[in-house]
């Protein structure tokens, strides 16, 4: 019997404008250096933007952007022998959130823009359209997936 501690997730409190906890969590992916009230403006401007440009609820285009970017399938390295397999492998349901909104921000900071929140809704709305890098990078993880089906045999 395992002698460890069980470690439980703390809850995330939803933000206070639109009550939703995925926008808590994007909001502390987004921090940096523990600066949350300029990671929570740097959002809450975007999602003006996107309202701006696409004339929709803002909470809408995100939650499709993130179920559009979110994998279901990855590669993970598994080491049988002395060899190193990328076994596919699916993905946890609090994993697939937490890629979803990882890619979203990494691609949306590599974006050519002046402003991050101008980067961010353009990086949202592609997402939320079935473009952009983030959606790219979920296709080649599926490619990656796909590649190495033969070894889907060594998972664990």
């Amino acid at each position: 019997m395992s002698r460890k501690k069980r470690i439980y997730k703390r809850d995330i409190s939803p933000d206070p404008v639109y009550n939703s906890k995925l926008v808590t969590k994007i909001i502390n992916t987004i921090m940096k250096d523990g600066k949350k009230s300029v990671a929570r403006n740097i959002l809450y401007r975007a999602f003006d933007k996107i309202k701006e440009i696409t004339k929709k609820e803002p909470i809408d285009v995100f939650n499709k952007a993130l179920s559009n970017a979110m994998p279901i399938l990855e590669v993970r390295t598994r080491t049988i022998g002395s060899q190193n397999y990328q076994v596919p492998s699916e993905v946890r349901p609090e994993r697939r959130h937490s890629l979803g909104l990882k890619w979203l921000i990494q691609y949306a900071q590599k974006r050519n823009g002046k402003s991050m929140e101008e980067k961010l809704a353009k990086e949202i709305i592609d997402a939320s359209n079935g473009i952009g890098l983030t959606i790219k990078k979920k296709e080649d993880t599926y490619k990656m997936a796909e590649a190495n089906k033969a070894f889907a045999h060594h998972r664990w």
